[in-house]
């Protein structure tokens, strides 16, 4: 197997875009080639533990309402091309991921971190809710197939965090600048949301040249 890094965010639409079309791509490959590992990486590391106001947020970063409709709309229509639904009128928090992150950490573990990633996407994107809430999460562990209760004792303290938040940092010393950013094989760099084809096309060439030769 070839080891597959995907360095994301839970907010990060492109990242859910980008990480679908792999996750479908996978999918579709039953002799698919890679081992993948998820990496913390936070857009807004400095925002509170409680989050703030979405809407305040996007104003200010992007510079006006304008703005951020016209990234709203950029992103809606690389989405619907994808197929994934995307209810930016549902999302009114800005969380800090940080938690959402020790979640797919410990998600490791299980074997469950593509399972967890994806499930928080989808609680973000298309319900809107906070993935900084422990309620949330713990949910969200469970769906995954692991142990709420066991989740929710290790999220009301700080197992992890520093590690996780390290990690974060690590990688924008390590020239991990924007996500999703995908590290194949600790050599190669795949940058932004590729298509579902890329990913189906890549998967068979890496498969194609590690096979042995028969």
């Amino acid at each position: 197997m070839t080891r597959l890094d995907i360095f994301s965010d839970p907010v990060c639409p492109w990242c859910l875009i980008g990480a679908t079309n792999l996750v479908r791509a996978l999918a579709d490959a039953p002799d698919q080639p890679f081992e993948v590992t998820w990496h913390p990486y936070q857009l807004n590391p400095d925002l509170p533990p409680e989050g703030t106001d979405r809407g305040q947020y996007l104003t200010e970063k992007f510079g006006g309402l304008e703005n951020v409709d016209r990234v709203h709309a950029r992103v809606e229509a690389a989405a619907r091309e994808a197929g994934i639904p995307i209810a930016f009128d549902r999302i009114t928090r800005m969380p800090n991921t940080l938690d959402a992150h020790r979640l797919i950490h410990w998600a490791a573990a299980e074997g469950a971190q593509t399972r967890v990633a994806m499930a928080l996407f989808a609680r973000y994107f298309g319900a809107g809710e906070d993935i900084s809430d422990p309620v949330v999460l713990a949910n969200v562990a469970g769906e995954a197939g692991l142990d709420p209760a066991a989740i929710t004792r290790l999220l009301a303290g700080d197992a992890d965090r520093e590690a996780v938040a390290r990690e974060a940092d690590d990688a924008r010393r390590a020239g991990i600048t924007g996500v999703p950013a995908f590290i194949v094989a600790g050599q190669y760099a795949v940058t932004g949301a590729q298509s579902q084809a890329f990913w189906t096309d890549f998967a068979r060439e890496v498969a194609a040249a590690t096979t042995p030769p028969t």
